[in-house]
């Protein structure tokens, strides 16, 4: 079960505690290495090296030979201590924000409730909805942790202010920064109003913000403080006192930067391996410019769903991770059980790239789950129309009966109908510049299937499953293969606390036998095998 390497270390020792028999088994090795509260010691006995597990050692007379030192490695040891001390957490563990309500109130307050921080997908919901969220969260959950996404929103602005009167309104004092493509006065807005100074002169960021990111450019404006015409003009409106705009000139934009990698929903698809290096290294440059204290943390997000990909986030210096995808197929997402059960059965090539509804006159797209849904497919086919043809109006016959027929449902004419009347009561704007303008009007019309096809996805709308938009990455079909054969590959038995457990406990796990292997100590392949149990 255990080797060794010609260059292990070895020093004479011997067990005080008599009463110590070796560890030789392969049950009884896995158990040891599970125990995390426990060191190890790995010594060469008589027939080569054996394990003991909390033998008190002594390196007085002789003995047998040390080989190697495994020290307990308990899950509050993955990552930075301060995200831990930061946000009142057990784990360098976050839930990320999944849009629509899918991280749900019922998945913030579990995780919250077991110590984990999660954040609640508030993007795509309207105030009143938002507000609701507010009050059961906070009652649930009164000295947190939690945090709510604030997502940047070009197309529909109001929401993203909307969104920030709530959150100073209501004292939420973490928020999820998403999908930013530069600063908006609305973010600087929450951020700068939560600065205060102690009585000791330095300032408290009273107002948390964790930026998820997966461009330089982009880090690098949450990384630096508030950009001066934010701040005047903030200023002028009265949003900010002189004091704010003064200390916001030394604090950075964000306490916590996610790296997004490979993720589902938005995505730019980047590689962890590259992108998390590259803005390690930006975040220091940054920091040796600015000195900040303490310095700001920066997390990984993206394919990360089972405990060697938590482990390489971690021994690539990732402060912290967070997870996503696998979230979506737990009990308390917001999702329906039809959903839950596709992503339950999804293997890592199940998914694609798909026009976004809150960007899709930009054409940017989001990776979405491609098993089970023709949304992919039907969701393109709407974009390369509205890259075709000026107008509703100019559309052949025959495509737009198809259109009408085969992904609406229902004729063009009723959807303006209703889509006018949705933007009426939330953001009339959007209306006028629609009515002024054809292109943009067939921009409402077709993302009203896009915006549509995620919430039926959410509802389980009957006979509507071909057109359900579920995001998703690689690292649900990535969790699906670690869980096989296990009691998570049943989607009821999936707690968001309970995978946290999982994916933490293993990554622990393998943290301990990495350290055995980098003092020559080398394990059974069966040993490298780590499932999760009950």
């Amino acid at each position: 079960m255990i080797s060794t390497t010609a260059w292990a270390s070895s020093q004479k020792l011997w067990l005080s505690n008599s009463e110590q028999h070796p560890i030789v088994s392969e049950a009884e090795i896995r158990k040891a290495l599970s125990n995390l509260s426990q060191p190890l010691f790995v010594v060469l006995g008589k027939d080569g090296p054996v394990i003991y597990q909390d033998g008190k050692i002594n390196t007085e007379g002789l003995g047998f030979e040390i080989l190697a030192r495994i020290p307990a490695q308990d899950i509050s040891r993955l990552g930075d201590p301060e995200f831990l001390k930061a946000h009142g957490v057990k784990a360098a563990y976050m839930a990320g924000a999944m849009a629509n309500g899918i991280a749900s109130e019922e998945l913030v307050i579990a995780l919250g409730k077991s110590g984990y921080l999660a954040s609640f997908g508030a993007a795509g919901l309207v105030p009143s909805r938002v507000e609701q969220a507010i009050h059961r969260i906070q009652k649930e959950l009164p000295n947190g942790p939690y945090a709510f996404n604030l997502i940047h929103s070009p197309s529909e602005e109001a929401l993203e202010r909307g969104a920030v009167d709530l959150y100073l309104k209501y004292g939420v004092k973490t928020v999820e920064a998403s999908a930013f493509l530069d600063l908006t006065e609305h973010i600087v807005r929450y951020r700068v109003a939560g600065l205060k100074r102690r009585s000791d002169n330095t300032i408290e960021t009273g107002n948390r913000v964790i930026a998820k990111i997966s461009r330089r450019e982009v880090a690098s404006k949450f990384m630096r403080p508030a950009p001066l015409k934010f701040l005047e003009k903030l200023l002028l409106a009265n949003q900010i006192t002189k004091e704010q705009m003064e200390m916001a000139k030394s604090v950075p934009m964000c306490d916590d930067i996610i790296v997004e990698a490979d993720s589902g929903g938005h995505t730019d698809n980047r590689p962890l391996p590259c992108l998390l290096p590259s803005i390690l290294g930006l975040r220091d440059e940054i920091q040796a410019e600015f000195h900040y204290s303490p310095p700001l943390r920066v997390g990984a997000g993206g394919g990360i769903s089972t405990p060697l990909s938590a482990l390489g986030a971690y021994m690539m210096g990732a402060s912290f991770i967070v997870t996503g995808s696998v979230n979506q197929a737990c009990v308390e997402s917001g999702s329906c059980d039809h959903v839950r059960k596709v992503l339950a059965q999804a293997e890592m090539a199940d998914v694609a790239m798909a026009p976004a509804a809150d960007m899709f006159e930009m054409g940017v797209k989001l990776q979405v789950l491609k098993r089970g849904t023709l949304f992919p497919m039907r969701a393109q086919k709407l974009y390369e129309i509205y890259r075709t043809y000026p107008s509703l109006e100019s559309i052949p016959q025959d495509e737009k009966s198809r259109l009408e027929t085969q992904i609406f449902r229902r004729s063009l004419e009723q959807i303006w109908t209703d889509t006018r009347a949705y933007f009426l009561s939330r953001d009339p704007e959007q209306v006028h510049m629609a009515e002024a303008d054809p292109k943009q009007k067939m921009a409402l019309v077709f993302r009203w299937y896009l915006g549509l096809s995620s919430r039926w996805a959410n509802s389980g709308e009957k006979g509507r499953e071909m057109d359900y938009q579920i995001w998703a990455g690689p690292a649900m079909g990535a969790f699906n293969d670690w869980v096989k054969g296990t009691y998570l590959s049943e989607p009821q038995s999936r707690n968001a606390s309970v995978v946290a457990e999982a994916i933490l406990h293993g990554a622990a796990y393998f943290s301990r036998v990495r350290q055995a292997e980098a003092q020559g100590i080398r394990f059974d392949s069966r040993l490298l095998d780590y499932r999760p149990s009950r």
